[in-house]
């Protein structure tokens, strides 16, 4: 005889307001956030991150001026990242949104390649610093946090970082090669964009590096956004 089963309504009871009840403190038992017409609001866990202040920005490059790919030379070179992100111990991050936009140059011969590589080292960080490069300062994505994050965050990398990293986990790769019919030197390729959303949670000692480079020149601009906590808040 099949086992059978009945599923009782559970009644929930919450506030409506046009904004939630603030919580003091974890563990404190509140009612639900409700729109006026009764539904339950739900926030994307992103913004909640936000509000809390642990939500960080950082760019590589700055106006209409961009940075050099392969350690201000052409490939990559794996001890001069264009952006260094060192994860200390104690800390983890997300890294919710990592959009790099690279220009390419002429096409100088069939199969050149560029391409841009988002990698994380996850034993070790590489004691980047003003001497290895630009040292970038993240900004809160909450105008009014005090303090700065604990991550040391370093672009423009052109002298080989103290640790270099171990490229352990490869988080997103893209790649484009020129098919040439013609004459090379005449042909121009398009832009050069990677995109990447995650979850990965990094915990520290730990580093996040993002590459890019190719056969011929590459130059290009990147926006960073990734939270960070405390190692052992999950």
């Amino acid at each position: 005889m099949a086992n059978t089963f009945e599923l009782l309504a559970l009644e929930m009871r919450g506030r409506a307001a046009s904004k939630p009840e603030r919580q003091s403190s974890d563990g404190t038992n509140k009612v639900a956030w409700l729109a006026r017409d009764t539904s339950v609001v739900m926030m994307p866990w992103e913004q909640a991150l936000v509000f809390e202040g642990v939500v960080w920005d950082v760019t590589v490059g700055s106006f209409s001026t961009p940075i050099t790919g392969g350690g201000a030379g052409t490939i990559l070179d794996q001890d001069q990242p264009e952006l260094v992100i060192d994860v200390p111990a104690g800390v983890a991050i997300v890294p919710l949104r990592v959009h790099a936009a690279c220009q390419l140059q002429l096409i100088a011969a069939d199969s050149d390649e560029a391409e841009i590589l988002l990698a994380v080292d996850r034993t070790a960080i590489s004691s980047a610093s003003a001497t290895n490069g630009t040292v970038e300062t993240p900004l809160n994505k909450r105008t009014d946090k005090i303090g700065g994050s604990r991550c040391t965050v370093v672009s423009a990398v052109t002298v080989n970082l103290t640790v270099a990293p171990t490229l352990s986990k490869e988080l997103m790769h893209v790649v484009k090669v020129a098919d040439v019919q013609g004459t090379a030197a005449t042909a121009l390729w398009n832009h050069l964009e990677l995109l990447y959303e995650g979850t990965d949670y990094i915990v520290g000692p730990a580093t996040v590096v993002l590459y890019w480079g190719g056969t011929a020149a590459v130059s290009g601009f990147a926006e960073v956004k990734f939270a960070e906590f405390d190692a052992a808040a999950y």
